[in-house]
Protein backbone atom coordinates (compact mmCIF):
# COMPACT_ATOMS: atom_id res chain seq x y z
CA UNK A 1 0.00 0.00 0.00
CA UNK A 2 2.65 2.38 0.57
CA UNK A 3 2.54 3.28 -3.51
CA UNK A 4 -0.58 5.00 -3.38
CA UNK A 5 -0.26 8.54 -3.54
CA UNK A 6 -3.63 9.74 -4.01
CA UNK A 7 -4.93 13.15 -5.12
CA UNK A 8 -8.32 13.90 -3.19
CA UNK A 9 -9.08 16.97 -5.66
CA UNK A 10 -7.81 14.61 -8.34
CA UNK A 11 -10.17 11.73 -7.36
CA UNK A 12 -12.92 14.59 -6.77
CA UNK A 13 -12.44 16.08 -10.13
CA UNK A 14 -12.92 12.60 -12.00
CA UNK A 15 -15.54 11.10 -9.97
CA UNK A 16 -17.86 14.35 -11.03
CA UNK A 17 -16.44 13.66 -14.27
CA UNK A 18 -17.73 10.35 -14.20
CA UNK A 19 -21.18 10.99 -12.34
CA UNK A 20 -22.02 13.66 -15.12
CA UNK A 21 -21.29 10.99 -18.16
CA UNK A 22 -23.54 8.71 -15.74
CA UNK A 23 -26.34 11.62 -15.98
CA UNK A 24 -25.81 11.76 -19.94
CA UNK A 25 -26.30 7.41 -19.80
CA UNK A 26 -29.05 7.58 -18.36
CA UNK A 27 -30.92 10.03 -20.23
CA UNK A 28 -29.77 8.22 -23.52
CA UNK A 29 -30.93 4.70 -21.59
CA UNK A 30 -34.17 6.80 -21.57
CA UNK A 31 -34.39 7.55 -24.80
CA UNK A 32 -33.19 4.00 -26.12
CA UNK A 33 -36.14 2.75 -24.59
CA UNK A 34 -38.68 5.35 -25.80
CA UNK A 35 -36.90 5.19 -29.40
CA UNK A 36 -37.20 1.00 -29.38
CA UNK A 37 -40.94 1.06 -28.56
CA UNK A 38 -41.41 4.08 -31.41
CA UNK A 39 -39.52 1.94 -33.78
CA UNK A 40 -41.21 -1.30 -32.73
CA UNK A 41 -44.90 0.64 -33.33
CA UNK A 42 -43.83 1.72 -36.60
CA UNK A 43 -42.96 -1.46 -37.82
CA UNK A 44 -45.88 -2.80 -37.94
CA UNK A 45 -47.53 -6.19 -39.19
CA UNK A 46 -47.87 -8.44 -42.37
CA UNK A 47 -51.14 -9.17 -41.21
CA UNK A 48 -54.32 -7.15 -43.13
CA UNK A 49 -56.52 -4.79 -41.38
CA UNK A 50 -57.21 -4.68 -37.64
CA UNK A 51 -59.88 -3.16 -35.32
CA UNK A 52 -58.33 -2.28 -31.98
CA UNK A 53 -54.99 -1.97 -31.21
CA UNK A 54 -52.25 -3.42 -33.40
CA UNK A 55 -50.76 -6.43 -33.41
CA UNK A 56 -47.22 -6.90 -32.80
CA UNK A 57 -45.18 -7.86 -35.75
CA UNK A 58 -41.71 -9.56 -36.62
CA UNK A 59 -39.48 -6.71 -36.51
CA UNK A 60 -41.72 -5.72 -32.94
CA UNK A 61 -40.95 -8.99 -31.64
CA UNK A 62 -37.09 -9.00 -32.28
CA UNK A 63 -36.89 -5.68 -30.93
CA UNK A 64 -38.62 -6.83 -27.39
CA UNK A 65 -36.98 -9.70 -27.18
CA UNK A 66 -33.48 -8.18 -27.71
CA UNK A 67 -34.59 -5.37 -25.29
CA UNK A 68 -35.44 -8.40 -22.89
CA UNK A 69 -32.01 -9.74 -23.75
CA UNK A 70 -29.99 -6.76 -22.89
CA UNK A 71 -31.59 -5.08 -20.24
CA UNK A 72 -29.45 -6.46 -17.52
CA UNK A 73 -26.50 -5.66 -19.21
CA UNK A 74 -27.84 -1.64 -19.69
CA UNK A 75 -28.53 -1.67 -16.03
CA UNK A 76 -24.76 -3.12 -15.11
CA UNK A 77 -23.53 0.24 -16.48
CA UNK A 78 -25.10 2.35 -14.56
CA UNK A 79 -23.96 -0.02 -11.09
CA UNK A 80 -20.63 -1.11 -12.74
CA UNK A 81 -20.18 3.37 -12.68
CA UNK A 82 -21.68 4.32 -9.12
CA UNK A 83 -20.00 1.31 -7.40
CA UNK A 84 -16.67 3.08 -8.70
CA UNK A 85 -17.29 6.23 -7.76
CA UNK A 86 -18.33 5.15 -4.57
CA UNK A 87 -15.47 3.18 -3.82
CA UNK A 88 -12.61 5.69 -5.11
CA UNK A 89 -14.41 8.06 -2.77
CA UNK A 90 -14.44 5.74 0.48
CA UNK A 91 -10.96 4.13 -0.51
CA UNK A 92 -9.48 8.18 -0.72
CA UNK A 93 -11.36 9.03 2.49
CA UNK A 94 -10.04 6.18 4.38
CA UNK A 95 -6.45 6.71 2.35
CA UNK A 96 -6.36 10.83 3.82
CA UNK A 97 -7.27 9.59 7.23
CA UNK A 98 -4.39 7.18 7.14
CA UNK A 99 -6.30 3.83 7.35
CA UNK A 100 -4.64 2.08 4.72
CA UNK A 101 -6.05 -1.04 5.02
CA UNK A 102 -9.26 0.38 5.13
CA UNK A 103 -8.68 1.77 2.29
CA UNK A 104 -7.40 -0.86 0.02
CA UNK A 105 -10.77 -2.73 1.48
CA UNK A 106 -13.09 -0.46 0.46
CA UNK A 107 -10.92 -0.35 -3.37
CA UNK A 108 -11.19 -4.33 -3.52
CA UNK A 109 -14.82 -3.79 -2.53
CA UNK A 110 -14.91 -1.11 -5.41
CA UNK A 111 -13.52 -3.58 -8.08
CA UNK A 112 -16.18 -6.24 -7.58
CA UNK A 113 -18.91 -6.54 -9.86
CA UNK A 114 -22.32 -4.83 -8.67
CA UNK A 115 -24.79 -7.29 -8.63
CA UNK A 116 -27.81 -6.14 -10.81
CA UNK A 117 -31.13 -7.48 -11.17
CA UNK A 118 -34.56 -6.51 -13.03
CA UNK A 119 -37.04 -4.67 -11.83
CA UNK A 120 -39.84 -6.83 -10.82
CA UNK A 121 -37.52 -10.19 -10.63
CA UNK A 122 -36.36 -10.03 -7.25
CA UNK A 123 -35.65 -8.04 -4.37
CA UNK A 124 -33.91 -5.27 -5.83
CA UNK A 125 -35.21 -2.28 -8.35
CA UNK A 126 -32.64 -2.57 -10.91
CA UNK A 127 -29.96 -1.22 -9.42
CA UNK A 128 -26.78 -2.52 -7.27
CA UNK A 129 -27.31 -5.05 -4.33
CA UNK A 130 -25.92 -2.97 -1.89
CA UNK A 131 -23.26 -0.23 -1.35
CA UNK A 132 -20.14 -2.00 -0.14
Amino acid sequence: MTGWDISSSGVQFVTSLVEDAMDDLAKDVKAYGTDVASAAESAGTISGAYCGAPETGAVGAALALFVEGTAKDVLFLGARAAKSVSGARTATGYYEGGALEMAATAQRNALAAPKVELPGKGSGEGREGGAE
